[in-house]
């Protein structure tokens, strides 16, 4: 189970994003303890107060329990690693929220603590609190039996498109997948050597080299979003410099913008028009499926815990009418009668809890796994779209000049999916770059041969038009 945590501020915005139903299929809140409130906004509430009382800048501690991908994990498990986090931290007894999100197929856990210590009226401190989650990270994936991460064994093995919450938000922005960014970064790196060949190995996969404001090299999407290529390739900022040199004759972020609109701009607006439209038709009937999906999984959810309250209800006024009042109730106590009753309410009630909590366990499971088979076709459908963007790119980068007549361009496309397909195996995603690379050529075929009607047809003999930087 990966454990990623971070102290800090602003408990009402952490408030919105652990209630974001947009972004989350499924919110469940698990246990909010030590809070007058009894909801999470409250509580939180209450910790912002608390804050601005003993000027806290970051009062609380949050973490977020993410456990391998279609993994069935308990809800005993991420009880258990709840408790190890507070003890090992020292925050025993601090209140607590804990509560499920559930998005794609994958549940994960968010863990959010009061730093504030009421008596000394002061926040308490979380020395080395990484090293000790990277700790029961790793007990965790031994304890289960999962395959340990390559990062676990040797940190040099890390999974390199990990990314951070800066770049998540990004690609958001994009509407890209920030591991497909960082992918698309590291392979253009792989195949060069200098800042030349880096410049259009980039431009090849839709991002474009620039000079960041503190005079680093940045890497700007063709949408103008600039990230720091520092981050994106994964290296420290003085390894990117001595293989690049300086960034200072580089055109700035504005002006690779200019660039970018003045010569792919037009052209990019419209081939990528119609591989959204593609998208979307492609995607209709998916998010149709998912949404009904999702109502129907919240109905089974709300029926079961209607029952399942109840039930308890009734199991709880069986056992209450065991006890009696009165003399009758006096006598129970003084043979003993009372004290094993009350014991055997207890057992009962505890069997009963714990009857509940595995029936929700197992319709959470097999909802999961329903979810997690439609999400296996609609990650087709985005690993299809990734693979014609990148395509179209690279076409622009290198078509231009190149290939005049139509017969000439069938070609080019059949050396270009070649190279394409040697290309894919410095990604992780080889075998998804392969499947996509015959539709590309059946959809680029058409688009150059409608290209070829056209031209022919206002008397001309050239390209597509790519815009006047292009040549």
């Amino acid at each position: 189970m990966i454990l990623k945590a971070s102290t800090r501020g602003s408990p009402n915005a952490l408030a919105r994003h652990l209630l974001n139903e947009q972004d989350n299929e499924h919110i469940e809140q698990h246990e909010v303890r030590g809070f007058m409130s009894e909801d999470v906004a409250g509580a939180l509430a209450e910790v912002h107060a608390m804050s601005a009382g003993i000027k806290s800048r970051k009062p609380l501690f949050s973490v977020s329990l993410s456990p391998p991908e279609n993994a069935q994990v308990d809800t005993a498990v991420f009880e258990r690693t709840v408790e190890e986090i507070e003890q090992q931290n020292g925050l025993t007894g601090q209140p607590r929220i804990t509560l499920f999100h559930e998005k794609e197929g994958r549940r994960h856990m968010h863990a959010v603590w009061s730093r504030i210590d009421h008596e000394r009226q002061a926040v308490i401190a979380l020395p080395f609190y990484k090293n000790k989650l990277h700790e029961i990270s790793k007990g965790l994936f031994l304890e289960q039996g999962w395959n340990l991460p390559a990062g676990y064994i040797d940190r040099t093995e890390r999974d390199p498109r990990n990314f951070d919450l800066a770049l998540y938000h990004q690609a958001k922005r994009e509407g890209r997948d920030p591991k497909t960014l960082k992918m698309l970064a590291q392979e253009a790196w792989a195949v060069s050597d200098n800042r030349e060949t880096m410049q259009q190995a980039l431009e090849a996969r839709g991002l474009y080299l620039a000079r960041g404001d503190r005079r680093g090299y940045v890497a700007l999407t063709w949408q103008g979003e600039a990230m720091a290529l520092s981050r994106l390739l994964g290296r420290k900022t003085k390894e990117v410099r001595e293989r690049l040199g300086a960034a200072e004759d580089l055109r700035d972020i504005e002006q690779t913008r200019d660039h970018i609109a003045r010569s792919v701009g037009p052209t990019l607006h419209r081939l990528m028009g119609e591989v959204e439209r593609a998208k979307v038709t492609e995607m209709a009937p998916l998010s149709r499926e998912r949404q009904a999906m999702r109502d129907a999984h919240a109905s089974e959810r709300q029926r079961m815990a209607e029952g399942q309250a109840a039930r308890q209800q009734t199991e709880t006024q069986e056992r209450a009418a065991r006890l009696r009042n009165g003399l009758s109730g006096f006598w129970d106590r003084l043979s003993g009668r009372y004290a094993k009753t009350h014991e055997q309410n207890e057992r009962e009630a505890y069997a009963g809890f714990m009857r509940d909590r595995d029936q929700r366990q197992a319709m959470t499971e097999a909802q999961l796994a329903e979810r997690q088979a439609l999400q296996q076709r609609i990650v087709a459908v985005r690993q299809g779209h990734d693979t014609r963007l990148s395509e179209i790119h690279r076409d622009l980068a290198e078509q231009r000049g190149a290939v005049r007549s139509p017969s000439a361009r069938l070609d080019w496309l059949q050396a270009n999916q070649q190279r394409t397909q040697a290309e894919a195996t410095l990604s992780r995603n080889t075998e998804q770059g392969r499947s996509g690379s015959e539709d590309r050529l059946h959809w680029l075929q058409d688009r150059y041969s409608r290209s070829a009607d056209a031209e022919r047809d206002a008397g001309r003999d050239s390209g597509p038009e790519l815009g006047p930087d292009m040549g």
